[in-house]
């Protein structure tokens, strides 16, 4: 099953999830027209994490949180708003609350 990341009305990339365990959803993501946009966002995401920066990964979560992104399930389910997303090259990571 294929969800939407959007951002206003603007495809930023389709995710499919193939696995979950208790608090991720992981899967893979094909970027949109949109992405090259964001992708600077979760650049800096995965840097932080990669040097461990706690201080860089809050602002980067943040920043992410910030630019408005909501899912759209396949079908007729409600809009997701709420939710952290984690995307490094074709895959993602999602966490509802």
């Amino acid at each position: 099953m294929s969800w939407q990341l959007k951002q206003a009305d603007r495809l930023v990339g389709t995710i499919t999830f193939t696995e979950r365990d208790m608090f991720w959803h992981q899967g893979s993501f094909e970027p949109g027209p949109a992405w090259p946009e964001f992708a600077p966002l979760f650049d800096a995401l995965n840097d932080a994490t990669e040097r461990g920066d706690d201080e860089a990964l809050h602002e980067a979560d943040e920043a992410i949180g910030a630019a408005g992104f909501v899912l759209v399930p396949p079908g007729d389910g409600p809009v997701v708003t709420e939710f952290l997303l984690s995307i490094e090259d074709d895959a993602v990571a999602v966490r509802f609350p």
